[in-house]
């Protein structure tokens, strides 16, 4: 399916494989510009040159919140608006809180959380300034239903912190024309996931869990993520949206 985004100029962090591929494949597809912030270069020259013209990369750690104030400042000169913040970026962390140690829990807090409150802080003037945006992150189950998959409780806690803060953003920048949502995948065949696809007990255990019995690929977790950043979904904000084969079946 392709979502309209002829005219848009949209921000993606983690662009270069996986998921944030799909999503600036799928914006390009739409009509739509891409700055790509990733920190694998090769990677994001990669999908730079496959859509000469409709992408531009950028070496962004968005952990370090003076590189991503400095970057941003620079995509905002090079595409004049920004329309669209897709922030797909994270790490996993697998460990038990047994064996968890104080640097992985700060590290996996830094880039899943901190690191959309930097861009997102880095984008928000620029989004009132131009009357709007719109804002969508990605979670995961695990911020729901605190792990259990591959991601334990450094990375339940960042996501399940992602998730409020989606919320707290989207309550707070309605009546600037910001919308904010995010999207909860479940397992997701990606280069973050490839151990547990390895494993055949994990694996077998984890899809057993999953009432459609199979793992998404990337581009299904994409539909939701471009559906949320474009104008179909105009009247939606606040949504912490399950894209998981069924695990978590909120009311």
């Amino acid at each position: 399916m392709i979502y309209d985004y002829q005219g848009k100029n949209a921000i993606v962090t983690g662009g270069a494989k996986g998921i944030g591929k799909e999503v600036v494949q799928g914006i390009v597809n739409g009509g739509g510009k891409v700055a790509l912030l990733d920190i694998d270069d090769a990677a994001a020259q990669a999908v730079t040159e496959k859509f000469a013209g409709k992408v531009k990369t950028y070496h962004v750690d968005q952990g370090n919140r003076d590189e991503v104030n400095e970057q941003f400042s620079t995509i905002i000169d090079d595409f004049g608006k920004i329309d669209v913040l897709i922030n797909v970026a994270g790490v996993i962390s697998a460990k038990s809180f047994d064996s968890l140690p104080p640097e992985e829990w700060d590290r996996t807090i830094k880039i899943n959380l901190t690191g959309p409150y930097n861009t997102v802080h880095a984008i928000w003037q620029h989004f009132k300034a131009n009357g709007g945006g719109r804002i969508v992150n990605v979670s995961s189950v695990a911020g729901k239903i605190g792990g259990g998959l591959l991601g334990t409780v450094a990375y339940a806690s960042s996501k399940a912190g992602l998730n409020g803060f989606t919320k707290a953003i989207a309550k707070e920048g309605g009546k600037y024309g910001i919308a904010a949502n995010a999207v909860a995948p479940s397992f997701t065949h990606t280069s973050m996931t490839t151990s547990l696809a390895e494993d055949p007990d994990k694996n077998a255990k984890v899809i057993g869990m999953i009432p459609l019995g199979r793992a998404a690929e990337p581009v299904e977790i994409a539909q939701m993520i471009l559906f949320f950043g474009c104008d179909a979904a105009s009247f939606i904000t606040g949504e912490i949206g399950d894209c998981d084969g069924g695990i978590v079946m909120d009311g």
